[in-house]
């Protein structure tokens, strides 16, 4: 039985953590043995099956009040404590930290790790500490994740070449749900309220909206990142007397149940890596207007008047017109919206497990030539 650790900081919801989640439980069900280590645990996090083993190898309580260095060197060290006790076959990090975390952990170990870039590179992976750990680092590592050929694009070559580009998996729970009768005269948009997600410009943009269809109102779902996104959206609503139209809905598990019953999705990411929160409302069928934000997210996934509308980033006057169009031509909203259903057939779980599953055992071969 092939053993595989997933590493990742923790399972708190977030777009990586979401991959993880769900890569492990679909791995376990499949009778691999799957190990999820994570440094701490958060207070709202996705849930793992009984078949998957999570296991903390984080800080300890006798580790607080050390020094950051002393910190850092520890993670490694504890990491690669429990690595060298397990074995498992291959190690997959996700994420910034992780990654440098897992290759420093396995130095002079026979054990192939996977990368995973899931964030845009620029201003991620630019740092003079990252152009430190890259050139050192990144060599070991037997493979590497991307979602986009933009973060490929990036890296030196010598990482391409051996990596893939992966789509998310799309939960199970948001395929094949049935299209509403009738659409609620409702935007809506989901995912973490957070700076990057650039809700007040879809509040700017909806304002617009507004005045020309006052019928209609917006809602946005997600949790509080704790950045101060939401206290800047409560102040909006407030200060242009919208709270009547204009929503913050909180988090919520039945998106699946709630997003459908909207007219439109409305997405505005400065910058994402490959958001899960436009796959889902793609694999919904929702008509979509989404910001073409680096590093090339949503035009890996959706093609201009074809399965969405695609507007400019930072840019509340596009998103608004397309908004609208949306609105005022629904023949259009609908083909877009059944044209964006067929993502499914390449995102599912199954699709993208094989997906793993052949890079996995790619790596594995390679590693024993």
């Amino acid at each position: 039985m092939t053993k595989i650790v997933f590493h990742l900081n923790c399972l708190e919801q977030g777009g990586a953590e979401r991959v993880v989640s769900n890569l492990a439980n679909q791995f376990a069900k499949e009778n691999y043995e799957v190990i999820v280590a994570t440094e701490w645990e958060g207070e709202n996090e996705f849930k793992l099956g009984e078949r998957v083993r999570r296991v903390h190898v984080g800080l300890k309580p006798s580790d607080e009040g050390k020094s950051r260095i002393t910190k850092m060197w520890l993670r490694v060290k504890y990491l690669r404590s429990f690595l060298k006790e397990e074995k498992p076959d291959v190690t997959i990090a996700f994420a910034h930290k992780a990654n440098y975390r897992a290759l420093m952990a396995t130095i002079g170990m026979k054990m192939p790790v996977i990368i995973s870039v899931r964030t845009d590179p620029v201003g991620h992976y630019d740092s003079l500490s990252d152009k430190l750990q890259i050139p050192l680092l990144f060599p070991r590592a037997a493979g590497c994740v991307f979602q986009t050929e933009g973060q490929r694009d990036f890296f030196p070559e010598y990482l391409q070449k051996k990596s893939r580009i992966i789509l998310n998996p799309i939960n199970d729970k948001y395929l094949n749900v049935p299209k509403p009768a009738v659409r609620k005269k409702t935007v809506v948009q989901s995912g973490r309220l957070v700076d990057f997600k650039n809700q007040p410009m879809l509040i700017e943009a909806f304002l617009k909206v507004h005045e020309k269809h006052p019928d209609y109102d917006l809602k946005i779902y997600g949790g509080d990142s704790f950045d101060g996104t939401k206290e800047i959206l409560e102040k909006l609503i407030q200060e242009h007397h919208a709270e009547s139209y204009i929503t913050l809905m909180g988090a919520s598990d039945s998106l699946e149940k709630q997003l459908p019953e909207a007219s439109i999705y409305a997405f505005t990411s400065d910058w994402e890596g490959l958001p899960n929160a436009l796959l889902e409302a793609m694999a919904l069928g929702m008509p979509i207007v989404a910001t073409d934000c680096p590093c090339g997210g949503p035009r890996t996934v959706m093609t201009n008047e074809v399965d969405g509308l695609l507007v400019p980033i930072k840019d509340p006057e596009a998103m608004a017109q397309g908004i609208c169009r949306l609105i005022e031509d629904r023949e259009l909203a609908g083909r877009l919206g059944e044209n964006a259903r067929k993502i499914s057939e390449k995102a599912n779980g199954k699709a993208i497990i094989e997906q793993w599953r052949d890079y996995i055992e790619t790596v594995l071969r390679d590693a024993k030539e």
